[in-house]
């Protein structure tokens, strides 16, 4: 069995909840896994594992908007703390006697495992971008090329790529392999109905949108807006990964930002998507493009209430297309990740 080191990207959530179910496979097969991450990541893989706090790169956010400037001088002025905490981890990678290193879009693992000279496996969807065959808006060429150089420097160099995605392509890149998304066992294990309400997720207080669902004739549940209870058609909910899952599993519908995790549990419960990618976050900018040209949903960089009322009436013809998407669970891209453990450290 293998001791592997595995580097969990803290920025939101949808970086550990894959984690989550990918190191849950690994101990059950015997391996001893070193967790680390921090944030978001930090917090919910702390209720399962034992995670080691290292510090992290973080995108900063204004006004619903990844702002580069600021990006970059919070990064610079944390430079020292990532230093000293890639010091510790060469540290413990020694105790810990590592073999193999898994990042999740993680850079300290990835740094770890070329210094130890041992292999290194990325798990992500970001790849995507870099190593498969995608179109995106022209109008977004400057923020693609922006975030494809951070890809890259995210993990450098892997000897192996288990790319995740919710649309078919062919990828471009040598030791690269494309895999539906991983999901949650309580996903995979839903059994999915069609209630009333309409599911709305923003990652910040969005007072702008809570204005014009209240104008909107459509009862709505909304998390993310800083507060609670009953307003009008909107039933405000304090942060709750339980009552969340509830919620997307009876919703007749989903209006959210396009982070990935989200994006891909609630096509695979079939629920039609209204996406409202963070300004200049790529990646969310790229979600929200792939599933409008699925026509899974539709995507606004900016919503009005003409905009909500005409996705809401096409409902029914985006869960006629969801009929058809493809449901698989996470076992193809764990056949395969234990197939390159045991061919990497055999």
């Amino acid at each position: 069995m293998a001791n592997i080191l595995y580097g969990v990207n803290g920025e939101g959530s949808g970086h550990s909840t894959r984690a989550k179910e990918v190191i849950s496979h690994l101990e059950r097969a015997g391996h001893n896994v070193h967790v680390v991450s921090f944030d978001r990541g930090l917090v919910n893989l702390r209720r399962d594992f034992e995670v080691t706090e290292i510090h992290g790169w973080r995108l900063a956010y204004v006004d619903n908007r990844v702002r580069y400037r600021q990006t970059v001088t919070k990064n610079l002025l944390g430079a020292r703390k990532a230093v000293a905490s890639l010091e510790r981890l060469k540290k413990l990678s020694e105790e810990w006697q590592i073999g193999l290193v898994i990042t999740d879009f993680e850079p300290l693992s990835c740094h770890i495992g070329h210094r130890r000279q041992v292999p290194v496996i990325s798990i992500d969807n970001q790849h995507c971008l870099t190593n498969a065959d995608v179109s995106y808006p022209r109008d977004y060429r400057t923020d693609a090329a922006a975030t494809k150089m951070v890809v890259r420097m995210m993990v450098p160099r892997a000897d192996a790529y288990l790319i995740t995605s919710f649309f078919n392509t062919k990828v471009t890149r040598s030791k690269s392999f494309l895999f539906p998304p991983i999901l949650r066992e309580n996903v995979l294990r839903a059994k999915a109905r069609t209630g009333e309400q309409v599911l709305v997720y923003v990652t910040f207080p969005a007072p702008g949108l809570a204005k014009i669902l209240a104008s909107v004739r459509c009862p709505f549940i909304a998390y993310g807006f800083g507060r609670e209870g009953r307003d009008g058609n909107i039933l405000y909910r304090k942060p709750s990964l339980d009552e969340f899952l509830k919620d997307l599993i009876s919703a007749k519908a989903v209006v959210a930002n396009a982070g990935f995790s989200l994006v891909t549990e609630a096509l695979h419960l079939g629920k039609p998507y209204l996406a409202m990618p963070v300004a200049h976050q790529f990646e969310q900018i790229f979600n929200a493009y792939w599933l409008d040209k699925a026509g899974y949903g539709a995507s606004w960089p900016d919503l009005n209430r003409e905009r909500v009322e005409s996705f809401l009436f096409n409902v029914p013809h985006y869960r006629e297309n969801l009929k058809t998407y493809p449901r698989q669970g996470n076992e193809a891209l764990f056949t395969k990740l234990d197939s390159l453990i045991a061919e990497h450290t055999s």
